[in-house]
């Protein structure tokens, strides 16, 4: 029994004390304002299930971190089975809940899943492996067509299941990462040149008519208040409702009447802002940026090329979610459906979000590989 005690005393001082401190106080502070935005319908539903869904994230973060990163990397084909595998599934059995249009969910009778939020952790597994066995080798062309055919193939699967501002996050991701990993900056300027070139085909032939709107719409919010720009017309007048000190939870009238659209998921950045004010919106970023921060430190400290990816990998994941959202809740993007990380309602995606969290604690962990209590 003293073993077992001291061994969990020796896990608490070696994990990473403060990454899942800052995270617990983002997802605490996220749950509260579900509470809120959700008091109108007299059910406290959304607020259990991201309270229980952060208990099971915590656990599983933790069992995840006990486990060395460099083991968990070699295991990749199975990670990447469990990633692929149910979004293959949605294009059999999805369903698209609510006002959406992509059948990116899997119903599981108790629950709803979303595959796509797995498989951004699931990739940032196999993209770390992949990116440490050609690490010395990336920018030789035999080696890096590979790599990007495999950044590419999440990009491209979670585009035709209709899910491009997912899609957009992987891409984000893999740039991020093979940024990282050295990738030559002459590659990069010559996609950055392709992208240009290309973008007129994708505005014209691959963005549908719904999207072409929100673009042209984010030029002028007040075009098409009743339709296309309905939902960050009313972001705005939320958010200057909230002042500097804010309305207060229970009490923001536009969150409360539901004129905020998806309130507790999506907008949920404006819900704060009108609830929590200007305070609120600031604990909410600094909240974020310190989880940010701190994978960005913990990657520098890491010792191991593969650990460094890993962080980053999380890193740009949690990080262009942060920015999009933000953006398009801010009126400085167009909305494409990306969920706050930690604050927006959804279990899964949370318990998701955590199995990051458990892969940059393992780095912190096991980032020198001097941890006495598993060498005992």
């Amino acid at each position: 029994m003293s073993k077992i005690i001291s061994r969990i005393a020796d896990y608490i001082r070696e994990t990473d004390r403060l990454l899942l401190v800052f995270c617990l106080a983002a997802t605490l502070l996220g749950s509260v304002e579900i509470l809120s935005v959700t008091n109108r319908f007299q059910s406290i539903r959304p607020f259990a299930v991201q309270i229980i869904s952060l208990f099971f994230g915590i656990a599983a973060a933790i069992l995840i971190s006990m486990f060395d990163f460099d083991t968990i990397l070699k295991r990749w084909y199975i990670v990447a089975a469990i990633g692929i595998i149910p979004v293959i599934l949605t294009f059999f059995i999805g369903f698209a809940p609510g006002e959406t249009d992509d059948k990116a969910w899997l119903d599981l009778k108790f629950t709803t899943f979303q595959p796509s939020e797995l498989l951004k952790i699931c990739f940032i597994v196999t993209f770390s492996a992949h990116i440490s066995k050609i690490k010395e080798n990336i920018n030789k062309l035999k080696y890096l067509i590979p790599l990007v055919l495999h950044g590419l193939f999440p990009i491209v699967l979670i585009h035709i299941q209709g899910d491009d501002g997912t899609a957009l996050v992987f891409a984000i991701m893999f740039l991020c990462m093979i940024i990282a990993a050295g990738i030559s900056w002459k590659y990069i300027v010559a996609a950055v040149i392709a992208a240009v070139i290309a973008s007129p085909i994708i505005y014209f032939f691959i963005m549908n008519e719904d999207q072409r709107k929100r673009i042209i719409g984010f030029t002028d919010i007040n075009a098409d208040i009743k339709n296309t720009t309905y939902q960050q017309f009313n972001a705005r007048k939320a958010l200057a409702n909230g002042g500097f000190f804010g309305q207060g939870l229970f009490k923001g009238p536009l969150t409360q009447s539901g004129a905020v659209p998806e309130a507790r998921n999506d907008f949920i950045f404006v819900s704060i802002g009108e609830e929590l004010g200007f305070l609120g919106c600031l604990a909410v970023i600094l909240l974020l940026a310190a989880i940010c921060f701190r994978c960005i430190y913990i990657a520098h400290n890491c010792r191991k090329d593969s650990g460094k990816i890993i962080c980053i990998g999380f890193f740009s994941m949690i990080f262009a979610q942060i920015i999009i959202n933000i953006g398009m809740c801010t009126a400085l993007l167009p909305v494409i459906g990306i969920t706050l990380p930690f604050f927006s309602s959804g279990g899964t995606s949370l318990l998701c979000v955590f199995l990051g969290v458990g892969l940059v604690m393992s780095v912190y962990l096991h980032r020198n590989s001097r941890l006495i209590y598993l060498h005992d």
